[in-house]
């Protein structure tokens, strides 16, 4: 296996620049998963390590070796994509030997590689059977078993269950992650879907327009997004914005004024905030809160039942709207009027350039929510 290292690394499809200057270190063994919206420059950097793209200026490292002119059949790498690419008129066997046979590998080590790969992908029954014989899930899983038995210092994955129904992306997913904690394999994973990112990743990078916006574990960007970017991108339901100003500071925190009248102390940095700063507070919607007494008020637009919780979508004015997470057995009516508090410990601030506030000198992630709400009304 080896790590993968991009310095600098630029993409120009002609004079429209698609990468901006990349930098990123990924570790050998790790999983990592790029992700961001439509365009944002994730398949093609994908493409760029797999050799299917050149680099336009910057350099790219796989091992220790430098493989901008490297043609992709000797980067060591294996790639799986969103279509299955697999030859219909071929068994599952042979369409996972057929890359070693091309390469003039044995029939002994062909075998016992197609059958290693059977067994990690639990598909060995389906070895003799053709690609219209398979389910979606199975076809799939016939691809990632071609990726394997050539034994690649690095696997890339370009969304490779997009074409799945959700429960097949499920199985898929957990195949993925088993597959990885058997081979401890470098992964490289994109998708544009964050729960994929959440669950299989080890480190997460955050794309936008060509540039990394942030590079961290899930935990990290859930709990710690650098800027208003990522904290929009990634958690789902989007995590709550709020616009308020600040009205004071003070040693590791910052009093905001909410609309409606209300004050919250957020536990940040203050980092040169000046009072009357105009400031965005993002709150998840696990942490806000209904009381009788809180500091928003609101009323409820739409309720939508998941069972095991549901989310309430309430009109908080001005045409901002706040998405709240409940408990399943919770009761709620459309047209009903809420009043909301916020667990401050888990509020976020950030600053009109988007970058967020720092916490306190030696926070963690924020401990489980406390019914105790540092908050008060007008």
């Amino acid at each position: 296996m080896a790590d993968v290292v991009l310095k600098n690394v630029q993409k120009f499809f002609g004079k429209a620049k698609v990468i901006h200057g990349v930098d990123l270190d990924i570790r050998d063994g790790e999983f990592v998963v790029f992700v961001g919206p439509s365009g944002c420059g994730k398949s093609t950097l994908l493409r760029l390590i797999a050799g299917l793209e050149d680099v336009t200026t910057g350099d790219l490292f796989i091992g220790s070796e430098r493989v901008n002119d490297l043609a992709p059949a000797k980067r060591g790498i294996a790639m799986v994509f969103q279509s299955y690419a697999l030859y219909p008129h071929m068994n599952v066997y042979d369409n996972m030997a057929f890359g070693l046979e091309l390469a003039k590998s044995s029939k002994a080590e062909i075998d016992a590689k197609v059958r290693e790969a059977a067994r990690l992908l639990q598909i060995e029954a389906l070895l003799d059977r053709k690609p219209r014989q398979l389910s979606g899930g199975q076809r799939q899983r016939v691809a990632i078993g071609r990726a394997i038995v050539r034994d690649p210092k690095v696997f890339l994955f370009d969304e490779p269950l997009s074409n799945l129904d959700a429960a097949l992306r499920v199985q898929t997913r957990i195949e993925i992650a088993k597959l990885h904690n058997d081979t401890r394999a470098t992964m490289i994973y994109v998708t544009h879907d964050q729960v994929e990112a959440m669950t299989l990743a080890d480190r997460i990078v955050v794309l936008n327009a060509g540039r990394i916006e942030q590079v961290g574990t899930p935990l990290e960007l859930y709990h710690r997004p650098a800027n208003l970017f990522v904290a929009g991108f990634i958690g789902s339901p989007q995590m709550n914005f709020i616009e308020c100003q600040v009205a004071g500071v003070g040693p590791g925190e910052v009093l905001v004024s909410l609309p409606g009248g209300g004050t919250l102390a957020v536990p940040v940095q203050p980092d040169g905030v000046q009072k009357g700063e105009a400031v965005t507070l993002g709150i998840r919607p696990d942490h806000l809160r209904i009381s009788p007494e809180g500091v928003l008020s609101g009323r409820v637009e739409l309720v939508e039942e998941l069972g095991e919780n549901h989310l309430l979508y309430v009109d908080a004015g001005q045409g901002r709207r706040l998405t709240v997470r409940e408990p399943g057995d919770a009761r709620h009516e459309a047209g009903s009027p809420v009043s909301l508090d916020l667990v401050r410990e888990f509020c976020q601030l950030f600053r009109r350039t988007g970058e967020a506030l720092p916490q306190p000198t030696g926070a963690t992630s924020p401990a489980p929510a406390s019914p105790d709400l540092t908050s008060s009304a007008a």
